[in-house]
This record gives C-alpha cells, structure tokens and sequence, in this order.
C-alpha cells in the first residue's frame, strides 16, 4: 500500500500520467471530426494525431518538476532535455517514419492490384508522427495541467511555486 501512496504523491508522476490521459481523451473528439469513425480503443490508445499524448506527458513533467523541485534542479534540467528530444522526435523521425509507410503501403498495393491479386494482409501503420501544431497542442496541454492539479490541496501543500 505504501508503494501506492508514493506513486501518488510523487506530483511530477500524477503531471505526467494526467497530461498523457487528457491529450489521449481529447484525440477521441479530434479523430471523431478528422476520422469520420468511432473507434475508441484506436483514438484512445493509437500514436499520432491531435494532440501529441507523448509532448503532453513530458510537458507535465518538466513543468512539474520545475514547480515542485525548483527551475535550478537538476531534475528540471533533465526533465527539459527529455522534453525537447521526444518534442524533436514527434515531428522529425516519427512523422518521417509515417511518410515513408504512405509511400510503401502505395507501392505495395499497386503491385498487388497490377498483379491481380488484392489480398494485402496488412499495411503499415501511417500515423505514428506528428505535425509542429499537434505536437504545439500537446506541449500547452501538458504545461497547463500542473498549474491545475495545484489547485487540489493535496499536492499544493509540497510545492515550491
């Protein structure tokens, strides 16, 4: 039970997990009007799209960790440069991981259709980056949840700003 505990009052942790949960939820009512198609476990769970889950979560982190160890910890600094590597990351090697999954899914069912053949068992998954917007979004989310879960008693009382 102590482990439990400890979970949940370590601020920059419950940050991290409610900034990952809400970016989540809120892809649910993006993918809605971008998808036209109501698949929950695929908007709740599944990479890419409106906002970045990943860049919320480290986005809650740093800032948490800034309000409750201090902008001059090393536990800050830390926490920023794992924000800026996985921010860096969404928009640069994942999205161009995803481009490149469109153009091969293409290139594979253009074959099987000039061969005659159209049973393509499975394409690569094109949505595991994100666009500079998306990955905006999901940094205003993480920053702004820490400032949120300040106003619950139970984690004002420990921090520093």
């Amino acid at each position: 039970m102590r482990f439990f505990q400890a979970l949940l009052d370590n601020f920059p942790l419950v940050c991290a997990g409610v900034g990952w949960f809400t970016a989540q939820f809120m892809k649910v009512f993006t993918g809605i009007f971008r998808q036209k198609t109501f698949n929950v476990v695929e908007l709740l769970f599944g990479t890419g799209g409106m906002p970045s889950s990943h860049t919320a979560a480290v986005c809650a982190l740093t800032v948490a960790c800034g309000m409750s160890c201090g902008l001059d910890s090393p536990v800050f600094a830390v926490s920023l440069l794992f924000t800026v590597v996985v921010m860096r990351d969404a928009t640069g090697v994942r999205r161009e991981a995803g481009e490149q999954a469109k153009v091969l899914n293409r290139i594979v069912r253009d074959l099987f259709t000039s061969s005659g053949t159209e049973d393509i068992d499975r394409n690569l998954k094109e949505l595991i980056g994100h666009t500079p917007l998306q990955v905006f979004v999901g940094a205003v989310v993480g920053a702004v949840v820490p400032f949120l879960m300040c106003l619950i008693p139970y984690y004002r009382a420990n921090l520093i700003l």
